[in-house]
């Protein structure tokens, strides 16, 4: 995993640096680091640096420092530079999509295609990096006002952005903040999660190499129990855009204090599905949906609910079935379906919520077996309201399958959960679609479709326990900017 481009980022034995303020990589002075294995082969892969405290609030205070200068840059300069990391990141698809494979168990076609959106999304920023624009009001708008007061509003951005990204996207999710934040004017200090931190480090240095000047983006690493607070809590820090998990998520909002907030966390998106439903469609939807990438992803679909006694349900179960046996299960590096959960701690609670599922009355489907991390997939019938399982987010390999009595029941159970990212409907009906839709406590609706964060100019949005803010290309770019409002008080009668 080495090549001239990147040979800068480690010391050539497999311990990775930090990108510091300076733009210079280098070891922590901590002197510690954190191994980090592969799951898939319980090889070491490298070691990243565990940064000091003190390192922290310079590379900070150097990002806010620099952030100035890189706001005032035109509009499309900066854009030119976020267009360059995307240029660069499918120049480095294999090498990235390698690392993906090798740190997180991606499966080789998904690591691709992370590796291909991401640079994607970061064109299609650089082109909205161009469109920021103000507006003006005038005070007559309301009864007393004068046309002599009106109001030039424009956009300006926040200052600081420390954007924290989960294991599981760890180059689409990092240049999703990354990009976003630095092309409308912001400077960026990386947080990538330590299993995620190699393939981080790479993002980082491609940014690096597109012009993006020195301290206007850094990349800190080290594990989140330890530098997290650190980090968010600093008084020169203007927002925190993080994805990952709920708990995490809670313990962010009630730390950080008065500054903007991006929060994307869990889900426990519910897929109704109706007599009406068509079953290849809906049986290919609910399979992708629950398996791929082995359930590790916040969109996946986490229950099914289907109409007790319903013949289209029944033959979308067998149907579903007949998918998942086909499934290929094993390594990351042969493009397998299923492959090792992110680690042993993770393996351990879905295993846990499977054995409760069943000691409780649900009914597998397939067979329930383990081996290491690797959890084969598991789909449950009837499974009871009171387990876990029916409420809890697994994150891995799991479907239960739900059988409730009427459609205004579905949409209890699925408005009873703590989460609210998306939620399925299957029906050829898009007027009761349309219905249900407007009733369901989510961020989004997909009718007759798995749920999903993209396409990433969509609004992608998570209700209740599922996050706080919208994102999305452009409204990422709102969130990471502010109105700034200069009143203008004009005199008449000078003609």
């Amino acid at each position: 995993m080495a090549s001239d481009f990147f040979s800068r980022i480690s010391d050539g034995t497999g311990e990775f640096f930090v990108l510091g303020g300076d733009g210079i990589w280098r070891k922590s002075s901590s002197g510690r680091t954190v191994e980090i294995i592969s799951p898939s082969t319980g090889e070491p892969l490298g070691k990243i640096q565990s940064m000091a405290p003190v390192e922290i609030a310079q590379t900070i205070l150097e990002a806010r420092n620099a952030q100035k200068a890189w706001g005032a840059l035109p509009a499309y300069e900066r854009s030119e530079i976020i267009r360059k990391a995307a240029s660069l990141i499918r120049e480095n698809e294999p090498l990235l999509s390698e690392i993906l494979v090798k740190e997180i168990a991606k499966p080789v076609s998904l690591a691709k295609d992370e590796v291909l959106r991401t640079a994607e999304f970061l064109e299609y920023a650089a082109e909205e990096g161009k469109r920021i624009q103000g507006k003006i009001a005038y005070g007559d708008s309301l009864p007393g006002g004068k046309k002599e007061k009106m109001s030039l509003v424009e956009r300006v951005p926040l200052g600081v952005v420390v954007a924290i990204s989960p294991f599981n996207y760890p180059i689409n999710l990092a240049a999703s903040k990354i990009g976003p934040a630095l092309v409308s004017g912001n400077s960026v200090v990386f947080k990538p999660a330590t299993q995620g931190a190699i393939s981080g480090i790479h993002l980082a240095e491609i940014f690096r190499q597109a012009g993006v000047p020195k301290g206007v983006f850094s990349a800190v690493t080290g594990r989140g129990s330890e530098i997290g607070d650190i980090l968010v809590t600093d008084r020169n820090v203007s927002a925190v855009y993080f994805t990952g998990g709920t708990k995490t998520g809670l313990a962010l909002a009630k730390t950080v204090g008065m500054i903007p907030l991006l929060l994307e966390l869990g889900g426990k998106d519910a897929a109704i599905v109706l007599p009406d439903a068509k079953i290849e469609e809906t049986a290919k939807a609910i399979v992708s949906g629950a398996f791929s990438y082995s359930g590790q992803r916040c969109t996946a679909v986490k229950r099914v609910l289907i109409l007790e006694g319903d013949e289209t349900g029944e033959k979308i179960v067998r149907r579903v079935l007949e998918l998942v046996s086909k499934l290929k299960i094993g390594s990351p590096e042969e493009d397998s379906d299923i492959t090792p959960l992110i680690d042993g701690v993770s393996a351990n609670y879905v295993w846990e919520l499977i054995e409760e599922a069943r000691s409780l009355g649900a009914v597998p489907l397939t067979e329930l077996r383990r081996e290491g991390s690797l959890i084969h997939p598991a789909v449950f019938d009837r499974v009871p309201l009171s387990s876990r399982l029916a409420w809890e987010e697994p994150f891995g390999p799991v479907l239960p399958i739900i059988r409730v009595k009427s459609v205004k029941d579905a949409v209890e159970i699925s408005n009873k959960s703590e989460y609210g990212l998306q939620a399925s409907v299957f029906t050829e009906n898009i007027d009761l679609a349309l219905e249900i839709a407007k009733s369901l406590e989510v961020g989004t609706v997909q009718i007759n479709g798995k749920p999903s964060r993209g396409p990433d100019n969509f609004p992608f949005v998570g209700a209740k326990s599922s996050g706080i803010g919208t994102q999305g290309i452009r409204y990422s770019i709102e969130n990471l900017t502010r109105a700034k409002s200069t009143v203008l008080n004009l005199s008449r009668g000078n003609f």
